[in-house]
């Protein structure tokens, strides 16, 4: 019974990945891909924040993004759409590697725990913290979120 359950299930999970090629990587955790019918669409990876461009570290998580995925197909799996409308996806490449999963390990990307319950990604970015790998060279390494939080307080007071 549990093996029919399974093989009916199977299918739709097929239906949930999406192929496409990356033709654009906007910064870390951000890009475009190029589906078949030639539409576009831009994914946020699930479960990663990079670095801003404006912070230390953000040249490096989109290099990184870049070398791993630009130009090459992968498959996607959406999660959710984000506040911005942009698909929330886990990307895979290079025969099962998880995107979101090698920026962590990398230590150019904070594992979003807000959006995430995946521990094994928290214990990826334990072990780059603890090897000082990227980003968390910076004993002051600070999250995106914080980041983004802080330039809105500064611009709100500048309005002001």
């Amino acid at each position: 019974m549990k093996k029919m359950l399974f093989l009916l299930g199977f299918p739709s999970m097929l239906v949930a990945q999406t192929l496409g090629t990356v033709v654009r990587v906007k910064d870390g955790d951000t890009v475009v891909v190029l589906l078949r019918g030639k539409t576009q669409k831009t994914l946020r990876l699930a479960e990663v924040d990079c670095p801003e461009k404006g912070q230390a570290f953000g040249k490096n998580a989109k290099n990184f993004t870049a070398s791993q995925v630009f130009g090459k197909e992968v498959t996607y799996v959406q999660t959710e759409k984000d506040r911005y409308g942009r698909i929330v996806a886990k990307i895979y490449y290079d025969q099962g590697k998880y995107l979101s999963a090698e920026l962590i390990r990398a230590g150019l990307g904070w594992w979003y725990s807000a959006y995430s319950t995946d521990l094994s990604l928290a214990a990826l970015q334990w072990r780059a913290k603890k090897q000082k790998l990227g980003l968390w060279q910076d004993t002051n390494a600070l999250a995106p979120w914080e980041y983004r939080k802080q330039k809105r307080n500064s611009s709100i007071k500048k309005s002001d």
